[in-house]
């Protein structure tokens, strides 16, 4: 079992974080996953018939982000949060780019959403996870940039394990060491807002979409929480 914690600091920092936490197990990554597929086409229809936009910084849940991320010294408009760059990618192509179907499910649902999401590989997770503030020591490897080593600043808000740093500025890029591929069989999927007082109820529609979406092609799945309420949740 991999333990995930959100540090008492964290916690004080920012007292309405509520992270859905959607494990599946026994994925099978390399068979079709017609839900997916109609996820991405009906999201991309959606925005070329002009019936939707992808959530902007102007949108209360994006501009949350960026304060946050002000908060621990990372300029959002450099070093945007996962859904910030992937709804304005989206919004300038007209689609959603296509990984792999576990990583094109948490896509689409957060873009749909204007949620973070990302997910990490737990055969590759060393010990437990704790969302906290970086000390300066850490290291991180860049997904898609295996010969990159990075130092993240003292005061980041990271994901890390035993073995280094998952991810930057709290969403804003995964690591490649923990990276989701046709392969990977056991994965934790994370969902995030800053303020669930206000968005809690889209956070666990997003869940119950994403775990929707992965269920058909897993053995179980599983949904978590995790917040200042709750700061720890065994997957």
């Amino acid at each position: 079992m991999t333990v995930f914690r959100i540090s008492p600091a964290v916690a004080d920092a920012f007292p309405d974080t509520l992270i859905a936490l959607v494990t599946a197990t026994g994925l099978r990554g390399r068979a079709p996953w017609p839900g997916t597929t109609a996820a991405l086409a009906d999201l991309e229809q959606r925005l070329a018939d002009g019936t939707w936009q992808p959530a902007d910084e102007s949108d209360p849940r994006i501009e949350a982000w960026h304060t946050a991320y002000r908060s621990f010294g990372t300029n959002p408009r450099r070093i945007r949060p996962s859904v910030d760059a992937l709804g304005r990618r989206m919004a300038k192509k007209g689609t959603l780019p296509r990984i792999n179907p576990a990583v094109d499910s948490y896509n689409a649902v957060s873009v749909r959403h204007g949620l973070p999401a990302g997910a990490f590989d737990l055969d590759h997770v060393t010990g437990d996870v704790d969302i906290r503030h970086a000390d300066g020591g850490e290291e991180f490897t860049p997904l898609g940039d295996p010969g990159t080593v990075e130092t993240p600043k003292p005061g980041e808000i990271v994901y890390a394990d035993t073995a280094g740093v998952l991810t930057r500025h709290w969403n804003h890029r995964d690591a490649h060491r923990t990276r989701v591929t046709e392969d990977s069989t056991r994965v934790a999927f994370v969902l995030e807002t800053l303020h669930a007082t206000r968005d809690g109820d889209l956070l666990e529609a997003a869940a119950h979409e994403l775990r929707g979406l992965l269920a058909p092609h897993a053995e179980r799945t599983a949904l978590h929480h995790l917040g200042p309420g709750r700061p720890d949740a065994d997957v």
